[in-house]
């Protein structure tokens, strides 16, 4: 039974880290989507879409459960949250809205000429700019610039993210789920090696610029975000796991060079996992640092025991329903190959 808020807060991450893997990925597909370029760009494409067209819906089913879990097991951060960053979790509902709408339009289109090209646009610019959006909301969740006196919020609705660090954590969110696109799609081109090729150049691109923009937050956080900073050097899980997530992305690197692709896809969402909980535990036990923990905003602990019956009960519907999906659409390849899937 979910009798705490350190249960509440893992299933949150738990959620929070199937929606990077998986939905994460359909951004990134779209990143490469408006990037595709040379002789192969329409099979580059049609390859995005063939590999996201069935399940992408579905992969915001975690989203769905992120921010019900919040709402109803830490009601006071929740209601700080979509106060203080109503505007950037505005804008990246639209990003979402529009992209899934571009997304259906481009593909039954009729007009297969300017229409197609059109929603292709904005199917690809909103996949690009709402990832940014979503990782800008986490940069300000742990800049401290959150701030409340009892129930007023005692900052400006632009100044709390509107910062150097949110947008780099934000551009580093892009680079994550470009970087999990390219290695997916690596493997949804088998069949086709010069295609599969191309994936390959673009994973191993993004994966040189995830590092980069990895040692950019880590350097803005000194300043701009003390809290991550020290948690990601003091603790004493701090050193092990940044050791298993460099190994994590280094042996990504070299399975892409050579031409490992299953084991470079296990690799990459170990990385990006291993970066999501690292964020998580180095704000812990902050929901909204520096005035909401998981302790001060706990729910009254008969709705987490609803929560927890909520909870099992949806998913024992949905855990057997995402599996036939997944079966369903991609046969053979899901029943007999381990790990996460996206774009």
């Amino acid at each position: 039974m979910l009798e705490s808020e350190l249960t509440a807060g893992i299933l949150t991450v738990l959620a929070l880290n199937l929606y990077v893997l998986l939905g994460g990925a359909d951004y990134g597909g779209g990143v490469w989507d408006l990037l595709a370029s040379g002789p192969r760009t329409q099979r580059q494409r049609d390859t995005i879409a063939h590999a996201i067209g069935p399940i992408w819906e579905a992969n915001h089913v975690w989203l769905i459960v992120v921010v019900v879990v919040l709402f109803i097991a830490f009601p006071p951060a929740f209601a700080a949250i979509a106060t203080a960053l109503h505007v950037p979790l505005t804008l990246a509902l639209l990003g979402i809205v529009l992209r899934g709408s571009a997304f259906t339009f481009r593909t039954y289109e009729f007009n297969r000429d300017l229409a197609q090209r059109r929603w292709g646009r904005m199917f690809a610019i909103a996949s690009l700019i709402t990832p940014v959006l979503l990782g800008v909301t986490v940069g300000a969740l742990s800049s401290g610039r959150i701030r409340f006196l009892g129930t007023y919020f005692a900052a400006g609705f632009f100044e709390t993210w509107l910062t150097r660090y949110s947008f780099l954590v934000g551009l580093f969110a892009l680079a994550l789920f470009a970087f999990l696109a390219a290695v997916y799609l690596t493997l949804e081109a088998r069949d086709d090696p010069e295609l599969q090729d191309d994936f390959r150049k673009r994973a191993l691109a993004a994966a040189v610029a995830t590092g980069v923009m990895a040692l950019a937050v880590f350097l803005a956080a000194g300043e701009d975000a003390p809290l991550i900073r020290r948690g990601l050097l003091n603790r004493p899980w701090s050193w092990p796991l940044v050791l298993a997530t460099t190994v994590s992305a280094t042996g990504a690197a070299w399975a892409l060079w050579s031409r490992r692709f299953q084991l470079a896809r296990v690799l990459a969402a170990a990385q990006v996992t291993l970066i999501l909980w690292g964020w998580a535990l180095a704000q812990y036990p902050y929901l909204v640092a520096p005035d909401f923990t998981l302790a001060n905003s706990k729910a009254p602990a008969v709705s987490l025991r609803l929560l927890a019956l909520a909870l099992l009960a949806g998913s024992l519907i949905l855990m057997p329903a995402l599996y036939y999906l997944f079966r369903v659409f991609k046969g053979e390849q899901f029943a007999r190959r381990s790990g996460p899937r996206g774009a």
